[in-house]
């Protein structure tokens, strides 16, 4: 029981020597640095002792209650320098805490909302092959709004994780307008299902970017096919002035040549080997490619047909286009703005593709 009282009277002396302005509490805490430093120089066998977070915590803490020259002479295995920049952090952070504004958030533009975080994040997950251009342009064209590539790839690398097996590369290239009435024509060759060869005939409008129709021939083409072909692209369209094709074999038949002069259409030969001086259909067959013919199958030419006339009412009624500034090549169509707290999804070509539309 004695004990135990002398215990407590000296406890109750060393809290008032702590308490009391004197340096008291500069002796105690000299005496912990001290005893702190032995017992990391005992633990550590290496020329530069290794210092814990707990270590570093420690000395900082008892070094506030020492004189900065008491520091120099206390410190035995650390350097002064360590412990003053310790405490000098210490006094900014407390200043800082003091003097710096609190409550509300940092000054700035705030992001999209809830609901076109939604919106673009599930455009992504339903259309993967989509760019941030072409994100931003469906999203302006549905909901009236004004977002731009930046903010869509700031969202989509906050909120979406992409699939690595269904990303694909973008293109993002901006292409001059042409001169009015010139369309395009080019011919490319895809497989069925059976693998039977089946061509297909694309023709475009070089202003409008719009498809003027597909045709498709199971089997070779000659010179009456080609032009069977052609006139059944162009159905019930006005005739252009001029006709833009490239030096393919086949389109060097005499009946191809006689059909068009039947029909008023001077044409325009291209580059030879240089695809960039036929751009539109050129980059349109690698749309058609990627968006539709890489991802199904089709059985025979019918099949195929119906599925390419899918795609052309997709082409050029919904689908942006980057060289008309997010717009639809249709132009006479009425873009109804959808309201982005009520819209649904709205399938194309057979559930390819997925736009907003009004619920």
């Amino acid at each position: 029981m004695k004990e135990v009282i002398y215990l407590l009277l000296h406890l109750l002396s060393t809290l008032a020597r702590l308490a009391q302005p004197g340096g008291g509490r500069s002796v105690i805490a000299e005496n912990l640095i001290l005893k702190q430093q032995l017992i990391i120089h005992s633990r550590s066998r290496q020329r530069a002792p290794n210092l814990t977070t707990r270590d570093r915590t420690l000395l900082g803490f008892l070094s506030l209650f020492m004189h900065p020259r008491r520091i120099a002479r206390a410190a035995i295995i650390i350097k002064p320098s360590t412990l003053l920049q310790f405490h000098n952090a210490l006094k900014k952070r407390k200043y800082r805490q003091l003097y710096s504004p609190r409550g509300g958030r940092k000054p700035g533009p705030k992001g999209p909302s809830k609901e076109v975080i939604k919106a673009v994040v599930e455009m992504k997950q339903r259309n993967p092959r989509y760019g941030c251009p072409r994100i931003a342009q469906q999203i302006n064209l549905a909901f009236g709004l004004d977002l731009d590539k930046d903010t869509v790839r700031r969202v989509l690398a906050t909120y979406y994780k992409p699939d690595p097996s269904n990303r694909g590369p973008s293109w993002l290239t901006t292409i001059g307008h042409a001169k009015d009435s010139l369309w395009s024509v080019d011919l490319f060759r895809c497989e069925s299902i059976v693998l039977k060869s089946h061509w297909v005939m694309v023709v475009m409008d070089q202003y409008t970017r719009r498809i003027i129709g597909f045709s498709v021939h199971a089997g070779n083409v000659d010179g009456p096919a080609l032009c069977c072909m052609f006139n059944q692209a162009a159905a019930k369209q006005n005739w252009p002035t001029y006709l833009s094709s490239d030096k393919h074999s086949l389109f060097q038949y005499h009946r191809w040549k006689a059909n068009l002069r039947v029909l008023e259409v001077k044409e325009i030969k291209s580059l030879p080997h240089v695809p960039m001086s036929h751009p539109f259909v050129e980059r349109l067959i690698g749309s058609v490619r990627r968006e539709l013919l890489d991802q199904t199958l089709f059985w025979t030419a019918n099949d195929l047909e119906n599925k390419l006339q899918n795609y052309q009412c997709y082409y050029n009624e919904c689908r942006t286009h980057s060289g008309r500034d997010g717009r639809t090549p249709m132009e006479s169509r009425v873009n109804n703005v959808v309201d982005i707290n009520d819209y649904r999804w709205e399938k194309h070509c057979r559930g390819q593709f997925e736009l907003p539309v009004a619920a």
